[in-house]
């Protein structure tokens, strides 16, 4: 009989702003990981010797995030030292591709339990310092692109020039993101995913802002022109802002995701299973358009159409990104990140695809929804879509 691949429980820590002061600015991101880690097993009275491997998402793997952080991690929970852990980085989407690769051992029989899990401390680690100012290309991918390759938010750029979102339309849907998770945060609605950090009394999301309204974002001056790139793209004017584009943040989550006969022998109920995977290659200047084809592909594999989704969550790297995916998709915008997204809750990098995967079983419970959708765009055109069904 083919093993099915079941999450048993998903936890994640409150966002904080990923700078200097910000909420988990004090925590080594090593402890933010190793606390999500200890949590999981925890509430789930699992032995963690139990636990065949542990797979970590991190980005940004220099300094206090290098040396295999997630193997550090495991030590730092306490786990036995039998427990392994390796840390992988398919940029913003490594700890969905760490679920994937946790589901998939399971899948194929080679593990019984896996914890697939993610951590990125932007405030202690800044982004792009793991290039430690060296050349990330080399000659053969210059000599491709010779006209050089983007930052992100000029990817985003692309995105809303290309697919025609005016300036407003970007703004009012970063203010639904916070106001979505505004009004989950205040039901109660992130209560059971939520895990407390050792020394840090709040237990809420530093990044949202429940204030924010299209009139206030309005202000806001682009983030991402320069005089060179606007002479590079003269068709942009520049309509990326800090307030339509994901913050900086600090952040944990994992995924506690074994088999299905092995939970019923341990006496764990799983909440949902993994039905779909897929991953592809894109356009790397406008490297954050892959969770189109992504979404059609897992759909597919799944034997699924729209119309089966109860909820998706579509990472908000940038507002143009969402939006471009459901003027392409056809998808139903009120499924789309009903609890708000990263624009209001944050992209910890290395976290964020464990921190989706959390909310959608979450919100698939609460509305009594069967399917979910997880897709998340990555560095480098690339993208990873799941699905998932509720039980």
């Amino acid at each position: 009989m083919t093993p099915e691949a079941v999450i048993i429980d998903v936890v994640r820590t409150p966002v904080g702003r990923g700078k200097p002061g910000g909420l988990l600015s004090g925590i080594h991101p090593v402890d933010l990981l190793a606390g999500v880690l200890d949590a999981i097993v925890g509430r789930n009275d699992l032995d963690p010797a139990l636990v065949d491997d542990v797979i970590g998402g991190c980005v940004s793997q220099i300094g206090e995030q290098s040396y295999n952080i997630t193997r550090n991690a495991v030590l730092a929970a306490g786990f036995p030292e039998t427990v392994p852990g390796t840390t992988i980085d398919r940029q913003c989407g490594s700890s969905q591709q760490a679920a994937t690769f946790a589901a998939q051992a399971v899948l194929a029989g080679h593990a019984d339990i896996v914890i697939a899990c993610g951590v990125e401390s932007m405030s202690r680690v800044p982004l792009g310092s793991s290039a430690a100012g060296a050349d990330p290309y080399g000659s053969r991918v210059r000599a491709r692109y010779p006209e050089g390759l983007v930052n992100q938010g000029v990817s985003a750029e692309l995105i809303a020039a290309k697919w025609g979102f005016s300036r407003a339309e970007l703004d009012e849907f970063a203010a639904r993101s916070h106001r979505l998770a505004a009004e989950a945060g205040e039901s109660g609605a992130f209560a059971t995913e939520l895990v407390p950090v050792p020394g840090i009394d709040a237990l809420h999301d530093e990044t949202v802002r429940p204030a924010t309204t299209p009139e206030s974002l309005a202000g806001l001056n682009p983030a991402f022109r320069t005089d060179a790139l606007a002479e590079r793209f003269p068709e942009l004017d520049w309509r990326i802002t800090p307030g339509n584009s994901s913050p900086l943040t600090d952040g944990a989550s994992a995924a506690l995701i074994m088999s299905a006969e092995r939970a019923e022998q341990l006496g764990l109920t799983p909440r949902a299973r993994f039905r779909a995977f897929s991953v592809v290659g894109s356009d790397p200047l406008y490297m954050l358009t892959g969770v189109i084809p992504a979404t059609a592909k897992v759909l597919e594999r799944a034997g699924l159409t729209h119309d089966d989704i109860d909820a998706y969550e579509v990472n908000e790297a940038f507002a143009s990104v969402p939006l471009a995916w459901l003027a392409d998709t056809g998808a139903d915008a009120a499924k789309l990140n009903p609890r708000g997204g990263a624009i209001a809750l944050g992209h910890a990098l290395g976290s964020s695809g464990t921190r989706l995967l959390t909310t959608l079983v979450n919100q698939l419970e609460a509305m009594g929804g069967r399917y979910g959708l997880q897709t998340m765009c990555e560095g480098g055109g690339m993208a990873n879509a799941t699905i998932i069904e509720r039980l």
